[in-house]
């Protein structure tokens, strides 16, 4: 089974963006998928049985695709230590409208949405995508460990700024420092829940 190693890290102002595609560049990257809007919805059985064991089951629309993903965390070794790590499994779906009603025959139901604008870069071994979510703006390694290790290191990314969060716990933690009421990490409920403010 595939392991998926990955950290994100924050890029906190709006003109971080162009600057970091810019090092991006200058680092060797090349450009995979320009800035698409991209929409993910976790399935979950009602009780949250998969969160509780670490799992998620995603709808993923994106560039003109649709994927289905499951994600678990490995067998042995750690979840995750300076890195994240998850066995991944995952494929491209025809009709990820059909799946869903599926999901929904057999009782599972959404559990949580999230969207954000990503951009896809490569880089030999591994990518980094430059993601524009709703809570801010975040960049992700994925590859072997010492090529995300060294890779940031050439971006200028120290380890202490790893995190290996998903986007559902940073959603969490947002919830709780902003007191907002929003329940899923879409445009749409950010800003209703800010003009509730």
């Amino acid at each position: 089974m595939p392991v998926e190693t990955e950290i994100k890290f924050r890029l906190d102002q709006s003109a971080d963006l162009a600057g970091f595609n810019a090092r991006l560049q200058s680092a060797g990257f090349a450009l995979k998928t320009p800035r698409s809007f991209e929409s993910n919805v976790l399935y979950d059985t009602p009780d949250r049985q998969m969160r509780a064991r670490t799992e998620i089951l995603r709808i993923r629309n994106y560039a003109g695709h649709c994927l289905l993903t499951h994600k678990r965390l490995p067998d042995s070794g750690p979840g995750e230590d300076t890195h994240k790590h998850r066995i991944e499994t995952e494929t491209e779906v025809s009709n990820g409208d059909a799946l869903a009603q599926v999901f929904l025959s057999i009782g599972l139901v959404p559990a949580f949405q999230y969207e954000k604008w990503r951009t896809e870069w490569h880089l030999g071994q591994g990518h980094c995508v430059v993601d524009e979510t709703p809570i801010g703006n975040f960049a992700e390694l994925e590859g072997p460990a010492d090529w995300i290790d060294q890779t940031a290191a050439t971006l200028g990314i120290h380890p202490s700024q790893y995190i290996t969060l998903s986007y559902g716990r940073l959603f969490d933690l947002w919830r709780e420092q902003h007191a907002s009421s929003a329940a899923n990490l879409t445009f749409a409920a950010i800003a209703n829940a800010n003009s509730e403010h």
